[in-house]
């Protein structure tokens, strides 16, 4: 098979603050490829403006490896949004996205093309073991669970970001603009023919996770809005069942003090706790109605993209446009 004629793979790494990771993460991709002859490969590093060492190390790399590209932001956008990034800079074939920790062996990416090459747009891992302790594996997959049962679209259970989309998936990203993106989800909703591969997840060689409890929260409170109704339903119907609740005991009331002469006490506690119930449901259901309007207004407004700080080893297409831009 000649060069020309081998397909490219593009290798998706989001990077942030991994300098004990990131060297070994290249070496472990580049040595599962030297045994995939058949494949060419492209390696994009998105680097969420990492204030440690990364960044120098991927630039030592690149010097050395032109497959390898790197973008920096010139802020920290975010895990979901570099993400996106990396995925419409991808010229490959096809792409696979894994994490810099290798937490997500790259050891199964041959496994992952055998499966794209029997027809399948979208391989995804399932995680059938989780390192993590016992509270966040169980959230982990309580989550899963529920997002899946909520949503009008076939999400996987225990599928994360590991997986292999083919080309056709990767045009239909390049057309999202979207300000809080939930990838796995977006790619899950697109359909074609999609397909599980499970794997045990291992635990981080070096370093802390970059993705803590606040930051998982913030998925996936993005998973249930972007891809559910529910919390607005839930406010209409408990809106209108409290309403109910409400009419009826005021009839009551009334019938009992205008008909049968009751003379009920004077109520100040009850009152008071219908009051702040009702505050607090009020305030309940507002903060999700925010949560929607606050996206639509971050939709609407169409804020600055992801700010690319340096670019190494860019694609000539990016080349030709930069030069263009500066005459």
């Amino acid at each position: 098979m000649t060069g020309a004629a081998k397909p490219l793979v593009s290798i998706l790494v989001p990077a942030f603050n991994e300098e004990g990771n990131v060297v070994r993460c290249y070496e472990t991709i580049v040595k599962v490829f030297a045994d995939l002859p058949e494949y060419r490969y492209e390696i994009i590093v998105t680097d969420n403006h990492s204030t440690d060492r990364t960044f120098a190390l991927l630039r030592e790399l690149a010097e050395r490896d032109p497959a390898l590209q790197v973008i920096r932001f010139s802020r920290n956008y975010g895990y979901q949004r570099s993400l996106l990034c990396a995925y419409k800079a991808a010229s490959g074939a096809c792409s696979i996205q894994l994490d810099c920790d290798l937490q997500d062996p790259p050891e199964l990416i041959p496994e992952m093309l055998k499966l794209w090459r029997a027809g399948h747009q979208v391989v995804y891992g399932i995680r059938r073991s989780l390192k993590d302790g016992w509270m966040t594996a169980l959230l982990r997959r309580g989550y899963y669970r529920f997002i899946s049962w909520i949503s009008d679209d076939d999400l996987p259970i225990n599928a994360g970001e590991f997986r292999l989309v083919d080309r056709r998936i990767l045009v239909e990203l390049a057309k999202v603009d979207d300000a809080s993106p939930y990838l796995r989800g977006l790619i899950s909703a697109m359909g074609f023919s999609q397909i599980g591969l499970e794997y045990d997840r291992m635990g981080r060689i070096e370093g802390e996770s970059k993705f803590p409890l606040r930051s998982m929260i913030s998925l996936a409170i993005d998973g249930v809005l972007n891809h559910s109704l529910l919390p607005l339903r839930f406010a209409s119907i408990s809106g209108i069942v409290i309403g109910v609740l409400c009419m009826a005991m005021t009839m009551v009331y009334l019938v009992g003090r205008l008909v049968f002469g009751q003379a009920w006490p004077a109520g100040f506690a009850t009152t008071t706790i219908l009051l702040l119930m009702s505050i607090s449901l009020n305030a309940v259901f507002m903060g999700i109605l925010g949560e929607y309007v606050g996206r639509l207004f971050l939709q609407a407004k169409n804020g600055i993209p992801p700010v690319v700080e340096t670019r190494l080893n860019p694609p000539e297409d990016v080349v030709s446009l930069v030069v263009k831009e500066r005459r």
